[in-house]
């Protein structure tokens, strides 16, 4: 969440999508594909948001809408590179099945994605070395941890809160794992 009354944040955040546009709009190759990772609170869907405002004809992917619940940071990555990066590489649609977090289980349907000319997928753990191979753009966004909880659950509040350390030690196992913020291009580092 982006809050006008942080100008330090939203500086921060609009000189990256500047950054990050004008280098998705140097990409002759279509669809064009920028990743956004970070951990939870890092600011990823308020940036995607307005990148993809600022882009235009651009689609948009949300991990949140992926992941198998509280446990599948990797699983959801997985599926999104297997079932959206790949068949929009080879100029095919990709798609994934949701999840009901409510319920805690499969929601039954499927989402879509056409090859626009710049597909944004955004969430923790989509920046791995098998998905950067598949990538035009690369953003890993960064912030202190205290800010990022703060963020985290003013947006999701109390829905969040009994998940967070669970969510975090999944983060943490990806960072050391896939090392994101060297496979990106830009890092972005928020206040």
């Amino acid at each position: 969440m982006l809050s006008s009354a942080d100008p330090a944040l939203a500086a921060a955040m609009a000189a990256g999508v500047d950054q990050v546009a004008d280098a998705a709009r140097r990409v002759v190759r279509i669809p064009t594909i920028v990743l956004v990772d970070g951990r939870s609170g890092a600011g990823k869907s308020t940036f995607a948001d307005l990148l993809s405002g600022r882009l235009g004809l651009a689609a948009l992917v949300r991990l949140d809408d992926v992941y198998p619940g509280w446990d599948g940071l990797t699983a959801g990555a997985e599926t999104v590179r297997e079932r959206v990066l790949i068949p929009l590489r080879e100029g095919a649609p990709g798609a994934w099945p949701t999840w009901n977090w409510t319920a805690d289980r499969p929601s039954g349907r499927e989402r879509r994605v056409d090859p626009a000319p710049i597909v944004i997928v955004e969430g923790a753990g989509v920046l791995t070395p098998a998905s950067a191979a598949l990538a035009d753009v690369t953003v890993w966004m960064d912030a202190p941890r205290d800010a990022r909880r703060s963020r985290a659950l003013e947006r999701d509040g109390e829905t969040y809160r009994p998940h967070w350390e669970r969510w975090e030690r999944q983060e943490v196992a990806h960072v050391r794992e896939h090392d994101p913020q060297g496979l990106a291009q830009f890092v972005l580092a928020l206040p």
